[in-house]
């Protein structure tokens, strides 16, 4: 699998919508392995003054991580393939 970058803009978004988005994430990505799709949530980073949210998350294709996020509904700007760098 590759890990993938998921850049959005959520500027004003609340902590409670914040939440949200990333259950809505991890639900996705649960269903899509249910049915035999090889995807999965990671992790995001989200910097509140100025909205900018960065989302992990590893599958085998960008199409599966593009259709995720359609599906939970969740905006996004880009996805690009990315290197998870974590000691």
């Amino acid at each position: 699998m590759t890990t993938y970058m998921v850049e959005r803009n959520l500027g004003g978004i609340s902590r409670e919508d914040l939440g949200g988005a990333q259950r809505a994430a991890i639900a996705t990505a649960s269903a899509m392995r249910e049915q035999g799709e090889n995807v999965r949530y990671l992790r995001s980073t989200f910097a509140p003054d100025d909205g900018r949210c960065f989302c992990l998350f590893e599958a085998d294709t960008d199409e599966q991580v593009r259709r995720l996020n359609d599906d939970a509904g969740l905006p996004y700007d880009r996805v690009t393939p990315a290197l998870d760098l974590a000691p």
